[in-house]
């Protein structure tokens, strides 16, 4: 049978799901403005007109990105980056943290210490560059001129989510572990049959972390990178909006889109991927920070 709900209790949901409708609407309102203000005319995008839906429906400011090679271009770096730079940080931020999971470890406390101290004390932009920059002739000194490799490999590291990985391991009962042992099986083969698939929530949500900052990743992306073939989608739409706000360059435009309709429907078209793979790894994503969040 159902329980009646106290008064305190109804009137506590209620302002509780009031308060989650607004920041929901408050998140998507940008989305959609953004939307409409890609598809809507010259004149209401210049004159401010656009609240929440379009005006004079148009479609030519998707038709003039989609036909820019650079955009094309520039998504494709960004894949490049996305992909390999979440395969390289999930692959040692696991070696890391099933490390500093093991008791066994000598020094243990001290790395652990000193991964935590990172997230306390930074070094600042200053020597980060610096080191980026060294970073960048080492690898041309051994023949890797791409840059978009010095943002996938010298840009991985991240504290916290080895924190979420180790807590995760550290929540596998040594039992199993000692069972797989007992049957023969080695450090490596502990760690992938036994260790990865039981912690597969706390992965699945640290890879969502690292994909999400490789797809946004703009500031370094734009210091390191000087080749323009090579700048990922932030960086391109960040040197469109440059130059589609410049009055001198913009002074004879005269299509029947805004300039401001190109920058919305290239953004729009930026997080569109990110809103595919979300919903298949949001079902990860409450588990996996839990799992991986408290230290028993």
């Amino acid at each position: 049978m159902k329980r009646k709900l106290e008064i305190s209790e109804l009137i506590f949901k209620i302002i509780s799901y009031t308060l989650l409708t607004v920041f929901a609407l408050a998140c998507l309102y940008p989305f959609v403005y953004a939307i409409s203000a890609a598809i809507s005319g010259r004149a209401a995008v210049d004159y401010g007109q656009i609240v929440l839906f379009p005006k004079d429906i148009q479609f030519e400011a998707f038709q003039r990105m989609f036909s820019d090679n650079m955009f094309w271009n520039a998504y494709s770096n960004t894949l490049f980056i996305t992909f390999y730079g979440t395969v390289w940080a999930l692959f040692y931020s696991i070696l890391g943290a099933y490390a500093l999971s093991k008791k066994r470890l000598l020094f243990r406390k001290f790395f652990n210490f000193f991964l935590v101290f990172t997230m306390w004390f930074a070094a600042g932009i200053v020597p980060q560059y610096l080191n980026y920059l060294d970073t960048k002739s080492v690898f041309n000194a051994i023949g890797i001129l791409d840059d978009k490799w010095l943002v996938v490999i010298a840009m991985g590291m991240a504290a916290m989510n080895i924190i979420l990985l180790r807590n995760a391991f550290e929540g596998v009962p040594s039992e199993i572990e000692e069972a797989a042992i007992v049957d023969g099986a080695s450090e490596f083969q502990v760690l992938t049959k036994v260790y990865l698939p039981m912690c597969k929530s706390t992965i699945a949500t640290v890879a969502l972390f690292f994909g999400i900052s490789r797809w946004n990743g703009y500031f370094w992306a734009r210091q390191m990178i000087s080749n323009s073939n090579e700048h990922p989608l932030q960086v391109f739409i960040r040197l469109r909006l440059e130059e589609f706000t410049d009055a001198e360059a913009m002074a004879g435009w005269n299509q029947p889109y805004a300039s401001d309709s190109v920058i919305y429907a290239l953004i729009v078209c930026s997080i569109v991927p990110i809103l595919i793979i979300y919903p298949f790894i949001q079902k990860y994503f409450a588990k996996g920070t839990n799992v991986g969040g408290v230290k028993e």
